[in-house]
């Protein structure tokens, strides 16, 4: 599969070289083409990049708004995600319920969403990817993933939440509930604990987007070499082939 990351920026206002427009990920095979999230920064660009599918994790701005003025394309989301995504000018034909725990094909790529503790009002999951024997896991906001152990078996890379990359000021709780963003180092851990090999970085917060670009991925390398996990952090455009 090809993975072209095309944009790494979480929802801040901050913007850099590498990292200019809201997370967004283009998983490309066999000439088909389904783009994972599309935040208001797409919300023009969505037309030019042309997908043949769009699927969403959560309805938070930075990850469904590209899609206010309709899709050109089918649209797979949660039964929650579309309760929020119901006054969207999106075609009728070209909205589908995208199933928990069920592996769905679309375009001839698997999909298989889990639920991920990140919001308490816009319910989130991440995505078990797979074509033909090689399967990965994309979750660009989270604190935890509900069943982390079925959701990282046997995957070959995990592409994962960027807000911070030691701190755990992100993790909050409302009652009994967890919400925000968990670190890089703590997401190092479960690949670790899961005998992941390989991560990626993506949904960039202020302490990678703001600071030199060097100096972050050699902090972040030495944690995943800590680990065991091969690390590096996505940046706008980049495109990896993995097999």
């Amino acid at each position: 599969m090809k993975i072209t990351f095309l944009g790494t920026k979480g929802h801040i206002k901050t913007k850099s070289r590498l990292h200019k427009r809201h997370t967004s990920t283009l998983i490309s095979h066999e000439k088909k083409r389904v783009m994972i999230d599309c935040g208001q920064d797409w919300i023009k660009k969505v037309w030019k990049i042309k997908p043949n599918a769009i699927i969403i994790t959560h309805t938070h701005p930075d990850h469904a708004f590209g899609l206010k003025n309709g899709s050109p394309c089918d649209v797979y989301a949660t039964k929650d995600s579309w309760k929020d995504l119901k006054n969207f000018p999106i075609k009728k034909n070209f909205k589908h319920i995208m199933p928990i725990r069920k592996a769905k094909s679309i375009e001839g790529i698997t999909f298989e969403a889990f639920k991920v503790a990140h919001s308490i009002t816009c319910p989130a999951v991440g995505y078990r990817i797979t074509i033909k024997k090689t399967s990965i896991f994309y979750v660009p906001d989270l604190v935890a993933i509900r069943q982390q152990k079925a959701a990282l078996k046997n995957i070959k890379l995990y592409i994962g939440d960027g807000a911070t990359i030691t701190g755990g000021h992100l993790v909050r709780k409302k009652g009994d509930k967890l919400f925000g963003h968990t670190s890089v180092k703590t997401q190092l851990g479960w690949c670790q604990k899961e005998k992941v090999l390989k991560m990626i970085v993506t949904h960039c917060g202020s302490e990678i987007v703001k600071n030199d670009g060097r100096i972050i991925r050699a902090k972040i390398k030495a944690l995943g070499k800590e680990r065991n996990v091969e690390v590096d952090v996505a940046k706008d455009g980049m495109e990896i082939i993995f097999r």
